[in-house]
C-alpha cells in the first residue's frame, strides 16, 4: 500500500455565519474554497495539471453550495480545466471524510496528487428552507429509528452520563481561553489565508467568532438552548422530536444543560490539504510534513448520534497498531461540550492533549469544512510542539464519526 504524504494545509479564517453580521456572508462559498486552492498552488509551486482530483466536504448542497461546488472552485481558482472535482456530504464529518477518501486514492496507487478539504457558508444555509429534512419518508425512518435534534441528543447524553452544567461551562471557558492564547501567539498564522472580496479587498483575515471576554459568571447566566426543541412538531401527524425520542428512551427525563456557549458556533469557512504520493513529492521537490497512519469511519447509535468519536478512535488505533498513549495530541470537534468530555472520560485522555488551541465552541464549526480545518490545526500544533502523532475525530449526524491519525515526517 502506498504511503500518503501531507504536503500542506491551509484554511480561511472563520466568519460569523449570519447575513449582515458575518464578514464572509457575502462571499460565495465557491470563492472561499478557490482562495485555498490558489494558496496551495502558489505556496508549493504546484502544476495544477497534475492534480487528479479535488474532493470537498459540503454539508448543505443547495443554492450557492449545490451543483458540485468542488469542481466550480477549481475553475474559479484558474486550475487546469482537466482537473476534476466532487463534493460529498457526511454531515459534520464531511471535511475529514474528504481527507480520508483522497488518501485512499493515493494508497491504492491509482492517484498521486489529490487536494481534499471542505467548505460551508452557514450564513447561506440559514436562508434555506429546512422542510426538505422533514418529508414523510424521512419521518417514517425516524419513527423506526428516532433521530432527534442534535442539541437534544447532547443533553440526553449528558443526562445519561451524569455530566452537569458546571463541567460543560468549564470546558467552554477553557476553549475560549485557549483560542484567545492561540490567536495572540500567532499559532494559526502558518495556515491562515485571508479572504478577498471581488474588488480585491480583504474581507476577513482573522477569526471573527471568538469571545475572549467570556467569564464563568457570564456562562452561568445563560439559559439552556434546547428545551423548546423537545416539543417542536416535525410532521403533519403532530409528532415532535420529543415524542419520537420517547420511542427509544421512554423513561428518561432530560436534564437540559447545554447553552449557546457550550454548543459549536455557526460560522462560514473552508479548509484544504494537499496530499501526494512519496514518489511524486520526491520528483517535484515537495517536502512532506506528515504521513497518514490510519483512517476510518464508524457508525454508532443514531439516536444518541454524538458518541461515535470513541469507537472511531479505537478502530483507527487498532488499524495503526497503536495505543491511546501513543497519540501526542487530539482534535475532537466541540460540536457540543459533552462530546470531548465523554471522549476524554471514556478513553482516559488528559485534557492537556485535547483541543489545545480551543475548539468549535470558541472558533465555530463550518460543518463541511471543520474536519479539514482540524487536520491542519493538528499538524501545525504538532510541529510547533515538536510532537510526532496526532488524531482528529468528530461526531456527525446519523451516529457517524470519521477519525484520522497523522504522523510527522
Amino acid at each position: 500500500m502506498e504511503e500518503v504524504w501531507i504536503i500542506d494545509a491551509v484554511r480561511t479564517p472563520r466568519g460569523i455565519g449570519k447575513v449582515g453580521a458575518g464578514a464572509l456572508a457575502d462571499i460565495h462559498p465557491q470563492r472561499l474554497l478557490s482562495t485555498l486552492l490558489i494558496a496551495l498552488q502558489q505556496r508549493n509551486d504546484l502544476n495544477t495539471a497534475d492534480v487528479e482530483d479535488v474532493i470537498a466536504g459540503v454539508n448543505t448542497q443547495q443554492g450557492k453550495q449545490g451543483l458540485n461546488l468542488a469542481r466550480m472552485a477549481t475553475l474559479d481558482a484558474g486550475y487546469d480545466q482537466r482537473v476534476p472535482g466532487f463534493s460529498l456530504d457526511r454531515f459534520c464529518g464531511s471535511g475529514l471524510t474528504a481527507l480520508n477518501l483522497g488518501a485512499m486514492g493515493i494508497m491504492s496507487g491509482v492517484q498521486n496528487v489529490v487536494i481534499t478539504g471542505g467548505v460551508e457558508s452557514m450564513s447561506h444555509a440559514r436562508t434555506l428552507s429546512r422542510e426538505f429534512m422533514m418529508d414523510s419518508g424521512n419521518l417514517a425512518l425516524r419513527k423506526r429509528i428516532p433521530q432527534p435534534h442534535q442539541g437534544i441528543a447532547a443533553d440526553l447524553i449528558a443526562t445519561l452520563e451524569g455530566i452537569g452544567r458546571a463541567e460543560l461551562d468549564a470546558l467552554a471557558l477553557l476553549s475560549q481561553q485557549r483560542a484567545d492564547m492561540a490567536i495572540r501567539e500567532g499559532r494559526f498564522a502558518k495556515s491562515l489565508i485571508p479572504v478577498l472580496n471581488d474588488a480585491g479587498e480583504v474581507a476577513l483575515d482573522r477569526e471573527q467568532y471568538p469571545r475572549p471576554q467570556t467569564t464563568a459568571e457570564a456562562l452561568a447566566k445563560l439559559k439552556p438552548a434546547f428545551p423548546d426543541f423537545f416539543d417542536r412538531v416535525v410532521d403533519e401527524e403532530g409528532n415532535s422530536f420529543g415524542s419520537l425520542l420517547r420511542l427509544a428512551y421512554p423513561d428518561v427525563d432530560i436534564n437540559y444543560v447545554h447553552t449557546a456557549a457550550t454548543s459549536s458556533g455557526v460560522v462560514d469557512g473552508a479548509g484544504a490539504l494537499l496530499l501526494t504520493s512519496p514518489a511524486y513529492a520526491r520528483a517535484h521537490g515537495l517536502k512532506p510534513r506528515a504521513r497518514i497512519r490510519a483512517l476510518t469511519t464508524v457508525g454508532d447509535d443514531p439516536t444518541l448520534m454524538l458518541n461515535g468519536p470513541v469507537p472511531a478512535t479505537r478502530q483507527a488505533l487498532a488499524q495503526a497498531g497503536m495505543e491511546i498513549g501513543d497519540i501526542d495530541l487530539f482534535e475532537v470537534n466541540e460540536a457540543f461540550a459533552v462530546v470531548p468530555l465523554k471522549f476524554m472520560r471514556d478513553l482516559n485522555v488528559d485534557q492537556d492533549k485535547v483541543n489545545v488551541n480551543g475548539g468549535a465552541m470558541a472558533l465555530g464549526h463550518p460543518i463541511g469544512a471543520t474536519g479539514a480545518i482540524l487536520a491542519g490545526t493538528l499538524l501545525d500544533e504538532m510541529e510547533r510542539r515538536n510532537l510526532s502523532t496526532g488524531l482528529a475525530t468528530m461526531c456527525a449526524a446519523g451516529g457517524l464519526a470519521p477519525a484520522t491519525i497523522i504522523e510527522r515526517i
